[in-house]
């Protein structure tokens, strides 16, 4: 991935470190069961990528070492392995990325049902998790403050399957559409197949303890 020219009002005392994360992150990605093994329990960035045949619909950059993958989400995370393995390949209810993928995937057939909040269903969060273990790759970096790291990122390379902190004439909006269907896909107590991603409205998305 190319790193995109700073503009103006970009910080120049965290441009080396911004430049370090977009190369990082343009590594060689790699596949879930490798990152089980190697993700750290410290703080950094993150990012999910995945080929072009994987949501044709939506753009994104692609990969500096393979170039045949783009990047579809960029995330942060107070520790990596955590927020890797018990949100993103787990929990709907505290993952944007679960949340934006079960609503895009809606041949898919994905089931929610509401708690505090709405969430798939045990049986289709394991589905969730076999589709992402399956078609998506994963890189990171290591970096003891992430946040501002992680929003001069997204506002630098706007990932599809972002939407807080990216320019808005980069704001996907069949990504927004899917979240506010997950979102009206159950109505408390009651379990309903998550609707159709063009549903209109914004977005309603519960906030993640982080963001990603």
């Amino acid at each position: 991935m190319a790193i995109p020219e700073m503009r103006p009002g970009d910080g120049p005392a965290d441009r080396p470190r911004v430049d370090e994360a977009l190369r990082l992150l343009s590594g060689v990605p790699v596949g879930l069961g490798v990152a089980t093994g190697r993700l750290s329990r410290g703080s950094g960035v993150y990012a999910w990528w995945a080929a072009p045949s994987v949501l044709p619909d939506l753009p994104g950059p692609p990969n500096g070492s393979v170039p045949s993958l783009r990047m579809l989400y960029l995330g942060r995370a107070t520790s990596l392995r955590g927020r890797i393995l018990r949100n993103h390949l787990r929990r709907s209810g505290s993952s944007t990325l679960r949340r934006t993928l079960a609503g895009l995937l809606v041949s898919e057939g994905y089931r929610t049902t509401w708690t505090d909040r709405v969430v798939l269903i045990p049986e289709d969060e394991a589905r969730l998790t076999a589709w992402m273990s399956a078609n998506l790759l994963l890189t990171w970096a290591e970096y003891a403050e992430p946040a501002g790291i992680e929003a001069e990122l997204v506002r630098r390379v706007h990932p599809p399957l972002n939407v807080h902190g990216v320019d808005p004439e980069h704001i996907q909006p069949a990504v927004v559409a899917a979240k506010s269907s997950y979102n009206s896909g159950s109505m408390p107590g009651s379990e309903l197949p998550a609707v159709a991603a063009v549903a209109q409205g914004t977005d309603h998305a519960l906030q993640d303890p982080e963001r990603g």
